[in-house]
């Protein structure tokens, strides 16, 4: 085994976190699934989205792409034992993220409508930062 190299993890973090790669997986967990399923189960995701993070996900292994010959014929996108492991592993945040998301909307609300200025909020957040 290598030693951990935090930019590498970093990478593998960015691959496996961006916005899209998660809900493919969890929408994956149940079997194979055609592309135009995926696109489905996918709500907001474009078709072109969906194209680049099925191929990103199948270039890192985490999922396999079979080209059924049938006619017409189809593809379909079923996870790697990694994926599956994957699949596992992220679970929990989704669940969280799901079990969450009104507190979360509720909580951005709240913080959107302060009466604070949006310019003065920015103004005094960035110099808080720089002042540490």
């Amino acid at each position: 085994m290598r030693a951990e190299d935090p930019c590498r993890t970093r990478e593998v973090l960015g691959i496996v976190g961006d916005k899209w790669s998660l809900l493919v997986v969890r929408n994956l967990s149940q079997g194979p699934r055609r592309f135009t399923e995926l696109k489905r189960a996918t709500t907001g995701i474009s078709q072109r989205m969906l194209t680049v993070t099925l191929r990103s996900l199948e270039r890192d292994g985490i999922l396999t792409r079979t080209v059924h010959n049938v006619m017409p014929p189809h593809v379909s996108y079923e996870l790697t034992p990694m994926g599956a492991t994957l699949r596992e592993a992220t679970a929990p945040l989704l669940e969280w993220s799901i079990r969450y998301l009104d507190d979360i909307e509720a909580a951005r609300a709240t913080y959107d409508s302060r009466d604070e200025a949006p310019s003065a909020r920015a103004t005094s957040s960035t110099s808080s930062e720089t002042d540490s």
